[in-house]
């Protein structure tokens, strides 16, 4: 994996955080997570918090941010941090270049 790739935030998903963090009157920022585990061998959590930890990556996100912790980096190395509004659902979703395969759900995946 090359560490080197930045990770990028999507329009669509910074219009998502901001439209969430005046909804809910603070800001709301997206942690996006690499777990072991999932269908495909790893998956990715998505969580809304307020406050980035001392080592994360912060990423300006609108009005938000995306906090990737240090663990789930090399993982997500030149991914895009999207969020998609599809008639299955609405959901933040990783395009990630690194991951060799995905399960249908889009939340796991394999390097």
């Amino acid at each position: 994996m090359d560490l080197t790739l930045p990770i990028s935030v999507s329009e669509s998903c910074a219009q998502r955080l901001s439209a969430i963090s005046e909804a809910e009157g603070a800001t709301q920022n997206l942690r996006v997570a690499v777990l072991g585990g999932g269908c495909s061998g790893f998956q990715y959590e998505f969580t809304l918090e307020g406050d980035a930890a001392d080592d994360d990556l912060v990423i300006e996100a609108g009005k938000a941010a995306v906090l990737i912790d240090p663990v789930s980096l090399p993982y997500l190395s030149g991914s895009v941090i999207d969020f998609k509004n599809e008639l299955i659902g609405a959901r933040f979703a990783v395009e990630n270049p690194n991951a060799t395969a995905s399960c249908g759900c889009g939340t796991s995946f394999s390097i």
